[in-house]
């Protein structure tokens, strides 16, 4: 477990159908969050395009790309450059019919430190990544980097204490969300600030649970048809071992928040609030069950 504390950085932006647009304007957030002292930054899910899941469209395969490809190359030019670690999220083709919705993690020294697969797809209105993604089949993960273990688990992914446990008990001090997530504007006026509650609650939930920070690092914008699509709600936020919230972006703009993320922090944590210690796991053989209820 790394010992000094470090500045981490969520870029929140906003996201178009150019690629190289996407990708300035991520190299853009990034250098503004090393300069301001950060040495590492999380970038949203799928940033180098619009959110093409809203609909079933077999062209957009066209936009997957290798792990190793042009994004990681261009991310790990960046990290070598400014020497921060950078999470970054690639539409990954790994074979002809077998795509992932793949979080890579990029050291300080460029070199590509590892990569996570999204292993919770969703399949509700306008979140069609079943049509798109197969499941992760990397397991759940905490890479090695030079600011210490990073957790790197993906949107849907959020909403599962199960994937937040076992990526912290790997050693990760700082659980990664590179997100895709935002309200059907029909909905808001009802549903919207539960909805974004529920997702900060959830979120925070895991930081206290786990003893680990979280970075939850969201887009933000209306895309999609005007009387319909998605309104990215933003509110990317980083927070504590004890849920407090260390810096939050508004749901409007785009924004570069920067949080100090220490171990010894952590680690206090979790002496007081001994989580991990008091685990039960001789009793938790029933989870493995899809569901317990009888009949």
């Amino acid at each position: 477990m790394a010992t000094s504390a470090f500045k981490i950085a969520a870029i929140q932006m906003r996201c178009t159908d150019d690629a190289d647009r996407n990708l300035a304007t991520a190299e853009k957030f990034i250098r503004k969050a090393a300069k301001s002292g950060a040495r590492m930054a999380c970038l949203p899910e799928l940033f180098r395009s619009t959110y093409f899941c809203q609909t079933e469209d077999h062209s957009k395969f066209q936009l997957a790309e290798p792990v190793p490809g042009p994004t990681t190359k261009a991310l790990a030019g960046l990290s070598r450059e400014l020497e921060i670690v950078i999470v970054g999220s690639v539409f990954e083709r790994r074979a002809a019919g077998v795509y992932h919705n793949t979080a890579v993690v990029l050291d300080a020294d460029g070199s590509l430190a590892g990569m996570y697969r999204k292993m919770h797809i969703p399949d509700d209105p306008l979140y069609y990544e079943k049509f798109y993604f197969t499941p992760g089949d990397l397991g759940f993960q905490a890479i090695d980097t030079e600011c210490g273990r990073v957790g790197t688990l993906v949107c849907w992914d959020q909403w599962y204490p199960e994937a937040a446990r076992l990526t912290a008990l790997q050693g990760a001090i700082v659980l990664a969300y590179p997100t895709a997530i935002g309200w059907h504007p029909s909905e808001k006026k009802k549903w919207g600030a539960s909805q974004l509650s529920a997702w900060q609650t959830m979120q925070r939930s895991h930081a206290i649970a786990n003893g680990v920070y979280v970075a939850a690092v969201n887009r933000v914008g209306h895309e999609g048809p005007k009387k319909g699509g998605i309104e990215f709600w933003g509110g990317s936020f980083i927070c504590d071992p004890y849920g407090r919230v260390l810096a939050e972006a508004r749901g409007d703009r785009e924004e570069v928040i920067i949080a100090e993320c220490d171990p010894s922090v952590l680690e206090t944590a979790r002496q007081h609030w001994p989580f991990l210690r008091d685990r039960r796991i001789d009793a938790y053989a029933p989870i493995l069950k899809r569901t317990l209820e009888k009949p």
